[in-house]
Order: C-alpha cells, then sequence, then structure tokens
C-alpha cells in the first residue's frame, strides 16, 4: 500500500489547513506569494466545505475548488483533498433528522457548529459516499493531489434510535446469543436480565449507576462505527486513486477511537496536537503524543494540526511565546514526523475560530507569527534531506490499551481521583526526564524487542495479554507495572484475588487484601525517602521476592509499597515525580537501556533518529550540552566540537 513516502519523496511536508471558501478569490494570489516564501509546500482544502460543494441536495459546485487545485498545481504546492464529511450542510438535518445524533439525555445535536452526524445513520451515510465519489471520480487525475484526508477529528457519540438498533446488530455479533450477553454484562445484578434483543438499548440516562459493561461495549461499538464511516469513505477514494496514500486525523490520546485498531487501517497516521504554552511540562505531553503516534504508525508520521500560536478554547488562551512554536515542531520531527502543518493557514475573521491562530494571523504577513512560520519553513527544507524517513530505535516500550481505559473509567471505581490519563502522563514524564526514548505498544503486541516494558495502568486484561507479558519476563525481558494493573478480564469481571493470580505469581504477591486510595494531597511514605500519592495498596508478599520497598508509617507500615521478583516489578503507588523518576532510571539501566546522551542537563531533551541528534532546549535561559566528537549541524552549517550551546527555546540537529 502506498504510505507516506510516497508523498514526501526526500522532503518534510510543510503547511496547514487552507480555507480560502473563507475569503475573495482577489486573496488567493496573495496567498500563494505568502506560502512560497514561508517554504510551504503542502495546504490541506476542503475539510469543511460541503455546503459549498453541495448546496442543495445532489448539486454539484466544483468550478472553485477546480481554479484551487489548478493555482496550487502551478504554484508548486501539493494538495490534502479532504472528504467535507465532519460537518453536513444544514438541509441535510433539516430534511433528514434522523440524520442528528443524540446524547444519552435525548437530547438532539442539530447543525450550527460541526461534526453533527450519527455515525449509524444510512442516509448519512448515504449522502457522505456520494460527496465522496464525485470528489474522488473529478480530482482523481489531478496533478495536485497527493494525499487523501477524510473527515476530520471524528469524535461524535450517538444514543439515538438507529444508533440502538445498530448497536444490537454489534452485539449480536460479538455476542451471538442473549444468554452470552448476558454472561458477559453480568445482568445478575440488579434484575438486568435481558429476554428480547429489542430490551438492549444504548447506555442512555438511567436512575442510578450504569451497567459498566454496558458502557464499555458501547464505548467499543461507537470506535467501531466510527471506523466504518472512515473505511466506507477510504475504500471509495482508493478504487479511484490505489497509487495515493489515505489519513484521518487523531485527536491526542482521546478516549473515543481505538486508535490501535484505527491504525491498521490507515496508509498514513496522523494527530493534531496542542499543547499548553503555559504548561511548564507542554513538552512532555507533545513526546507523549508524538511517540505514541510514532509507534501507532510503526515509522514515520504526519502532524496534521497545531497551533502557531493561541487557541481559542482554553479558558486562558496565551499566544506561543517567541521560538516555542519553532522548538515544538522540531520536536515532532526528532520524534518521527514527515509532516508539519497548522490548523490553519490565513487567521478566520469570520465563526467560531477567529480566535484560533493561523499561520498568516490578523496581524499579516509583519506579524511575529508569520515571521516565525517563515524561518520554521527554511529549517525544515534545510534538515529535510537528512531527516525524512528516518527511524526511531526504542529500548523501551510503554503498554497502553483503549480497552483497558475505558474500563477504568467507570462511574462506580475505588476513586474519581485516579484519571487514567494522568497515571500514563506521569510515567511517560519519568522516562522522558530521565531522557529515555520510548515506544507505546498494545498489551499483544510482540514485545520481545524491547529491553524494558513499563506498564503505567492496565486494569482490564485478557489473558492472552497476561500470557504475553509473562513470556515477555520470561524471555529475558524487564517488566514494571504499576497499580490496578490485571483486576478485571475483557467483560470487566474482577479477577479471583483482585490481580490475575499468574501476576501476583510473577511479582511475589500472596494476597491483595486491599486497595487503599489516597485523598487530594495525602501522600504515602515509604522506606528510603521515596513517597507516595493517588493510591496505595495492602499487600502480602509470598516470600519470593528479590527486593521489597515498604511502606512506613499508618494502616499500612511494614507492606511492600515496590516489590521485585527477579526482572518483574510492581509499584503499588504513585511515587512522586523525582521518586518515579530515580526508579524508573534504575530499572532502565540495569536492563541495559542508556539516553541518547549522557550528563544532559534538565529542560534538554535528546533524541536520536536516524544518524541525527536532535538536541531541544526547553527553558528560556541558554545552556550548554556535551557533546563528544565533531558533528555538523545542520540549522547553522556550523561545526560542533565537544560543546554546543543552545539559546532560548534552542535546537540543534546534529550529523556526526
Amino acid at each position: 500500500m502506498p504510505d507516506l513516502s510516497d508523498v514526501t519523496r526526500g522532503r518534510l511536508l510543510y503547511g496547514g489547513d487552507y480555507n480560502p471558501e473563507q475569503w475573495p478569490e482577489e486573496v488567493w494570489p496573495e496567498d500563494v506569494r505568502l506560502m512560497k516564501e514561508a517554504g510551504v509546500n503542502s495546504v490541506t482544502l476542503g475539510v469543511f466545505s460541503w455546503s459549498k460543494l453541495e448546496p442543495r441536495p445532489g448539486e454539484r459546485d466544483f468550478g472553485w475548488l477546480d481554479r484551487l487545485m489548478d493555482l496550487m498545481h502551478d504554484s508548486g504546492v501539493g494538495v490534502v483533498l479532504a472528504t467535507p464529511t465532519a460537518s453536513p450542510p444544514p438541509w441535510m438535518g433539516h430534511l433528514h433528522p434522523d440524520t442528528l445524533p443524540r446524547d444519552a439525555e435525548g437530547r438532539t445535536e442539530w447543525w450550527g457548529g460541526r461534526q453533527h452526524f450519527s455515525h449509524s445513520s444510512a442516509v448519512y451515510r448515504r449522502y457522505a459516499a456520494a460527496i465522496t465519489e464525485d470528489l474522488a471520480a473529478r480530482y482523481a487525475g489531478h496533478p495536485a493531489l497527493t494525499l487523501w484526508h477524510i473527515n476530520n477529528e471524528y469524535c461524535t457519540y450517538d444514543f439515538g434510535d438507529e444508533a440502538a438498533a445498530r448497536f444490537r446488530s454489534w452485539l449480536r455479533h460479538r455476542y451471538g446469543t442473549l444468554d452470552a450477553l448476558n454472561t458477559a454484562w453480568g445482568t445478575a445484578f440488579w434484575s438486568q436480565g435481558y429476554g428480547d434483543w429489542a430490551e438492549v438499548l444504548p447506555p442512555r440516562h438511567a436512575h442510578y449507576l450504569k451497567n459498566p459493561t454496558q458502557v464499555l461495549d458501547f464505548k467499543r461499538f461507537t470506535s467501531d462505527m466510527l471506523l466504518e464511516c472512515y473505511t466506507a469513505e477510504r475504500d471509495i477514494v482508493r478504487r479511484h486513486t490505489p497509487h495515493l496514500p489515505v489519513t484521518t486525523n487523531f485527536m491526542p490520546l482521546w478516549a473515543g477511537q481505538d486508535a490501535w485498531r484505527w491504525a491498521e487501517e490507515e496508509d498514513v497516521v496522523s494527530v493534531d496536537l496542542y499543547p499548553d504554552p503555559r504548561d511548564p511540562l507542554g513538552a512532555q505531553s507533545g513526546a507523549l503524543v508524538q511517540d505514541m503516534t510514532r509507534s501507532q504508525a510503526r515509522g514515520p508520521w504526519m502532524l496534521m494540526e497545531q497551533a502557531a500560536g493561541a487557541v481559542n478554547w482554553r479558558r486562558v488562551n496565551r499566544p506561543k511565546p517567541r521560538g516555542l512554536n519553532r522548538l515544538w515542531s522540531l520536536q515532532a520531527v526528532a520524534r518521527g514526523a514527515d509532516a508539519v502543518c497548522y490548523f490553519q493557514w490565513r487567521q478566520s475573521r469570520q465563526g467560531a475560530e477567529k480566535f484560533h491562530s493561523g499561520m498568516v494571523g490578523h496581524a499579516g504577513e509583519q506579524g511575529r507569527t508569520y515571521q516565525e512560520v517563515k524561518r520554521l519553513g527554511a529549517d525544515l527544507a534545510r534538515i529535510a534531506p537528512h531527516v525524512s524517513g528516518g527511524r526511531i530505535t526504542a529500548d523501551v516500550a510503554v503498554l497502553h490499551d483503549w480497552h483497558s481505559w475505558w474500563a477504568g473509567d467507570q462511574e462506580a471505581r475505588p476513586s474519581h481521583e485516579v484519571d487514567y490519563p494522568r497515571v500514563l502522563s506521569a510515567w511517560h514524564r519519568a522516562l522522558w526526564q530521565a531522557h529515555l526514548t520510548t515506544d507505546f505498544a498494545h498489551p499483544g503486541h510482540d514485545l520481545s524487542g524491547y529491553r524494558l516494558v513499563v506498564v503505567p495502568q492496565l486494569y482490564l486484561l485478557t489473558d492472552a495479554a497476561v500470557d504475553s507479558l509473562l513470556a515477555y519476563v520470561r524471555g529475558g525481558g524487564t517488566l514494571v507495572c504499576g497499580f490496578l494493573t490485571g483486576v478485571a478480564d475483557q467483560d470487566d469481571r474482577v479477577r479471583p484475588g483482585g490481580m490475575d493470580a499468574r501476576l501476583r505469581e510473577l511479582f511475589g504477591i500472596r494476597t491483595l487484601h486491599e486497595w487503599w486510595p489516597l485523598e487530594p494531597g495525602e501522600t504515602a511514605d515509604c522506606e528510603g525517602g521515596l513517597r507516595g500519592t493517588l493510591w496505595s495498596e495492602e499487600l502480602e508478599p509470598d516470600g519470593t521476592a528479590d527486593e521489597t520497598v515498604p511502606y512506613e508509617g499508618g494502616e499500612l507500615d511494614g507492606l511492600p509499597a515496590v516489590l521485585r521478583k527477579g526482572r518483574a516489578w510492581y509499584v503499588s503507588t504513585l511515587p512522586e515525580p523525582e521518586a518515579l523518576r530515580a526508579l524508573l532510571t534504575r530499572v532502565a539501566t540495569g536492563a541495559g537501556v542508556r539516553p541518547a546522551l549522557d550528563g544532559l542537563p534538565d529542560g534538554v531533551e535528546a533524541v536520536r533518529r536516524g544518524d541525527l541528534l536532535f538536541l531541544l532546549n526547553h527553558d528560556r535561559e541558554p545552556v550548554t550540552v556535551d557533546v563528544p566528537g565533531t558533528h555538523h549541524d545542520l540549522l547553522t552549517e556550523a561545526t560542533v566540537t565537544d560543546r554546543i550551546t543552545l539559546g532560548r527555546y534552542g535546537a540543534a540537529v546534529l550529523k556526526p
């Protein structure tokens, strides 16, 4: 199948969403001039243009898009052509109210925003297929077309009647019989036994707590229905242009899609990434998403959207300080991106996102934002021949699974303070601050190529996943697991003993007596100065552990907070950041894992991509970094011998 390399061809793609339908055509030549000056070589067209392409049912207006496609080709700018199906025209909802989704309270989501479509609606799917078919047929042979972008940020839930019928069909396929469904859902509890398929509904508004396995299956169903919408449109464009890759853009660590499964259906994996510039850990947040996206892509990936300046959805929307846009863009390239793109090219003057920045802001070409965009374009063009297609090798894998997240995020659980993304981020942050490059992996993946596998939290583990972890350790790998791992099976049925018995044996645990969640701000002291947060557990060891770190004081005094049995570690709390960093550094060193560069100062990130070493200074103050040997800095063309000074938000791309 085609992939991103068929589009990049030794370049790094640079550009963003281009929505010229918001502007008079007289502006288009000016856009082209500014694009050329900024080094833009790729734009995405048509994402939200359905009402312009199909102003009334069955009508087509392609003239404006024809002129744009020709203009882009004549200007040497490639086009990522989007299907416009994320935002149906008002006429569709007006004529076909059944195409509009309903929430769990039964309220209709009306047109006037975006994503107002029912993924299960046969009418919506028919209209979406028709406009996609006509787009593909018209532009399949156009020389500007380089890649297809399907829909945009799939994120729609629907609890309506048509979705309910599709949910029942999905459940029939999954379970076969009502008896099997009743067993999986544990419907003996609260008299929920189903005697007819017609009785089964989505988890709509309920008087009290909903059945957690019903909720889990509805999340699985929603991901699958959205994926059906994607693959239907993908198959249409692929039939017309089998030589061109197809993508759709993920939102970072969004709960609504099983992105492992989705990535298998994409030729190019792409993501939208918007860390908060006020967040002192914004760079780590970006690195997490970049590592996860690269792992889903199993190679180079596409940064489909980022902001050149401020966004518009936070309570306070601060712009990026001078230099931060360049730094975070280079961070994405360092971690595997072969495309750096934005939403959007020119900042809107009207509509809901007129305060969301563009590559060309309201200040125009003299504004700082555009001037920084120009500088970045020159940087990317300079390093592209050396970096495009380059791979990243990691010795550490962090395990993540959407089904486990969905199951653990239920209404009735031991602590609502335990937030899965927060826990995942804390463990990744410790590795990032230890300067260890990580992949992400699904618990069912082949883990044998990694020296260290880290499981921040996998509440739900299938038998096959447990077997995979055991086989990994038996094969010589080092495993570190966080709390609340292996609690439930695939149907969210708590395993006997509160943790899978095979895992208890692996870690040297005889009995898990009680979970002891901690209050906000409460800590659990442990031997050696380690202090736990968020969670603790009353564990009775079986005497086979090679090493333990006990709790000190309180109800758990003397009981193990951390156990090591051979190469398997279990951590029953969330250590404070420095303690977790120290623990994982120790474990990684024992497993033979080394940083990309020794002796790095805090605030400096080092990543190796192919034979290149990226150095990124995330501080506002200059810093000097020791780099033994002689290197060539591709960004400055300077020769670097033994050390280099990085300025405020500075970066270097060093080639031996």
